[in-house]
């Protein structure tokens, strides 16, 4: 662990500035003025301890409202954090319609760079969808009216067309109609989908979102289930006796023994602590008193559970169908929700098991014990009249109300930060997509409006008024580089801020007009970035931080609620998290038109979206750290490259064989790279094993299926003749290696030799390509920007416009979050 840096006073620049810049405290508020800027990029960044960078934590924090906690398993005898509580009936009552959302990510670099327009061309795709934490969905959508469109037909008096490419043969005046058979998986997901986008009032009056809802509640984890007898942790070398309930606590941590959690300090700490309280509760039957971490030996307990694991693994695929067509017919009421007459999907019906929390980054709490939510804690939000769901464990709701106005089916309370856990539709329901549209519709409407606030805020960066100065340069900020507005934390929190929390040891001045920004941002990202700024704001932040100390506030007079409150004479619902999102959008747009090449491949087209999208994350500090998968899936790769060079090697050695005047021509001379003889045996015998292994499997398959049907297995004689030929076509190969000569198995013509060569080229070419991108991808985490912050519709026009398949870009999952994406052209801008 990295020790804390003492505060210490930073030794002031040298910096000259006129009386005239300074601004006056007392001075009251004038109109904003303006005067455009243009918008940079940004630098990367990487994940770092809260305890490297700048080593402090904040002394004034805001507290936050103290929230009772009651109804667990744990709460008597595990210690509460001080600044809230949980899952009790004591607790808060959630706000009405605001939800807690967590600020999104958006990006912001070259906004007001030309481009050139490009017009995309119609495309084909499937339904794909992600959920992100990141919706309005409590907001009121007002959408444009639009003429209503029905997507299911009425089944009197309207004819049935034939369907493209559909119809086998021409019918007769005199037959009768085709008779309506069983539709295909595909009909049946097309003819569901609810149109909201061409309803003509899709969200009522706007405040008003459902008129009726039913749904079964939520899914409640079974009961812990006691371990065998002789599995037991130890404590000096002592088995130890646990009662259910503090032997279940211990089995959270016994699982994590080999993670980086358990090597944790602060982890270690405040697992211990919560399990000390569940102990004096719950103390062992045996008598033995645990006092000392350092003593507790939960081997045993892991080593049952990787035992338990390794028979998981080792189960059929038919023993892991039957158990999961058990836990899906337990699961089944409870995945949809009839709301408003219509049958749709529910987001996070199960609620989250007890275990230890585990937080991001350098969270201070961070192996707090997490308690088993029950019926008690759980507020339901259902339609009045409708039957009242029974919870799945025993127990009765805490609350049952008929909340029209919100979009949330049932709500807690959890007890480690005292924040409020949501049941939402999921990610491709009508409500989450009017939610989502809207949200994009907003950043959109800013373009309107952002060159105003612009030179505004640019006019402002003079004012005598100390505020306005402040607010000016806050602005500045958030718009060049994409920085969150930033909230209070209270001291039992992770010490990360945004913009406006930003303390003056987060900022270095740098002369003559470079700042470097360095603090921990959402999640303990670190944001570092040395970047130029106007003179006029360098000489703002030199002021900001005269006669402070490290840890006072930057912008002391302004927060994200006055900016907010500012920001909204200018456009309704204008917020700072809106220009994340127009400047994420809006560089996307630039970026995609400016790097696209227009008569490239399908793989260079998407390596330059990604490159796109990989910009946005950089600027929005999307970072994440390096797989640990990582250097194995690039070996992975390498090692499949190295096959397409073999498989070409052994094509070009047959065709020298048909005819030695190949040899001459200059598309067939040169050898292979990277294929010399130790890489040959390498993947012949890497080649061969995958074989065995392959054969194995298939001849076990094909007696789980002979059982099945109650017919007598395959004989092990029958897997050793397979076997035996796979080791004597590689015996042929060994034999060829270093001749220069190579046989198929199946004769084939020429052409179709060089054909297959040509293919194989396009292959080796493309996937050369998939891996430079995966290896520029290893630190930034695109799909936050994909998912939150980046218009749908700007991905839907560029397939379209480039002939690429999205189905390359967007998964099933957000291809069914973004339907309502689809239905653009190629002509679409954001």
């Amino acid at each position: 662990m990295t020790p804390d840096i003492k505060s210490k006073k930073r030794k002031k620049p040298e910096f000259t500035s006129s009386e005239d810049d300074t601004p006056l405290a007392s001075t009251p508020a004038k109109p904003a003025k303006s005067a455009a800027v243009p918008m940079p990029g940004a630098h990367k960044a990487t994940t770092m301890p809260v305890s490297a960078v700048n080593g402090k934590t904040r002394k004034n924090g805001v507290k936050k409202e103290v929230v009772s906690d009651s109804g667990s398993d744990y709460d008597e005898g595990t210690p509460q954090p001080k600044k809230r509580g949980a899952n009790g009936a004591n607790a808060r009552k959630p706000a009405k319609k605001k939800v807690k959302k967590e600020e999104s990510d958006a990006d912001d670099s070259e906004d007001d760079m030309p481009i050139a327009k490009k017009k995309p061309a119609p495309r084909k795709r499937k339904v794909k969808a992600e959920e992100s934490d990141e919706s309005d969905d409590d907001k009121p959508l007002k959408a444009k009216k639009a003429p209503a469109k029905k997507v299911k037909k009425e089944a009197e008096g309207e004819s049935s067309k034939p369907k493209k490419g559909k119809a086998k043969k021409e019918q007769d005046d005199n037959e009768e109609p085709l008779k309506k058979g069983k539709k295909t998986k595909e009909e049946k997901e097309e003819e569901e989908i609810y149109r909201w986008w061409e309803a003509q009032d899709p969200n009522g009056d706007g405040s008003i979102k459902w008129q009726t809802l039913e749904h079964n509640g939520v899914y409640f984890p079974p009961p812990y289930e006691p371990l065998p007898k002789h599995v037991k942790m130890k404590y000096d070398g002592k088995p130890v006796d646990l009662p259910p309930e503090s032997e279940e606590v211990a089995g959270f941590y016994s699982a994590m023994l080999e993670t980086d959690h358990a090597r944790d300090a602060t982890f270690n700490k405040n697992f211990f602590n919560d399990f000390l309280g569940v102990l004096k509760k719950h103390p062992p039957r045996n008598g033995i008193v645990i006092k000392d971490f350092n003593l507790c030996d939960f081997r045993p307990m892991f080593e049952y559970f990787e035992e338990e694991k390794a028979k998981k693994k080792a189960m059929t695929t038919a023993e892991k169908k039957e158990q999961k067509a058990k836990r899906d017919a337990i699961e089944a009421p409870f995945t949809h929700c009839t709301l408003d007459g219509r049958k749709e999907k529910v987001g996070n019906f199960r609620v989250e098991p007890p275990g230890l929390f585990r937080g991001r980054g350098e969270h201070p709490k961070k192996g707090a014990l997490k308690h088993r939510v029950r019926p008690e804690d759980v507020t339901i939000n259902i339609g009045e009249g409708v039957p009242i769901p029974k919870p799945n464990v025993p127990g009765n709701w805490k609350a049952v109300i008929h909340d029209q106005t919100v979009t949330w089916l049932a709500n807690w309370t959890e007890n480690v930060n005292g924040n409020h856990k949501y049941v939402f539709l999921a990610a491709g329901s009508s409500l989450k997509g009017q939610s989502d549209m809207q949200k994009f519709e907003k950043a959109r409407e800013l373009k309107k409006h952002v060159d105003r606030i612009r030179q505004d805020y640019t006019a402002d960066l003079k004012t005598k008024v100390m505020q306005d100065r402040q607010r000016a340069t806050a602005m500045y900020f958030i718009d060049r580089l994409a920085l969150r507005a930033g909230n209070e934390k209270g001291e039992d929190e992770a010490d990360t801020v945004g913009c406006c929390s930003l303390r003056c040891e987060h900022v270095t001045l740098e002369p003559p007009n470079f700042i470097i920004f360095d603090f921990l941002g959402k999640d303990s990202i670190r944001y570092y970035n040395r970047v130029t700024v106007d003179e006029q704001v360098f000489k703002n932040i030199k002021i900001f931080k005269e006669n402070k100390e490290d840890d006072d506030d930057l912008f002391d007079r302004v927060n994200t609620g006055l900016l907010n409150k500012h920001l909204q004479s200018y456009m309704k619902g204008l917020t700072a998290k809106v220009f994340r999102t127009y400047n994420a959008s809006h560089t996307f747009q630039e970026q995609l038109e400016q790097g696209t090449p227009a008569k490239g491949t399908v793989q260079e087209k998407l390596n330059a979206y990604n490159h796109a999208n990989r910009m946005v994350a950089i600027l929005c500090n999307h970072q994440r750290a390096v797989p640990k998968t990582h250097e194995q899936s690039m070996g992975k790769m390498r090692e499949k490259l190295r096959g397409f060079k073999y498989d070409r090697m052994k094509l070009r050695h047959v065709l020298f064989g048909i005819d030695p005047k190949f040899k001459k021509k200059k598309k067939y001379a040169e050898d292979e790279s990277d294929l010399d003889e130790d890489a040959v045996v390498e993947h012949e015998e890497l080649m061969k094993k995958k074989e065995i292994e392959k054969a194995e499997k298939k001849f076990q398959k094909e007696n789980e299926k002979l059982a099945e049907e109650g017919k007598e297995p395959q004989k092990d004689s029958v897997l050793k003749e397979r076997i035996k030929e796979i080791e004597d076509e590689f015996k042929r190969l060994k034999k060829e290696r270093g001749t220069g000569k190579a046989s198929l198995k199946r004769e084939r013509p020429t052409e179709k030799i060089e054909e297959a060569i040509d293919k194989l080229d396009e292959k080796i070419k493309a996937f050369k390509l998939q891996m430079e991108d995966r290896e520029a991808g290893k630190e930034v985490a695109l799909g936050t920007s994909k998912i939150n912050y980046l218009d749908p519709r700007i991905t839907a026009a560029w397939c379209k416009k480039h002939n690429v398949p999205i189905e390359k870009i967007f998964s099933k999952t957000l291809l069914t979050k973004f339907p309502w994406a689809m239905e653009v052209d190629e002509d679409w801008k954001f």
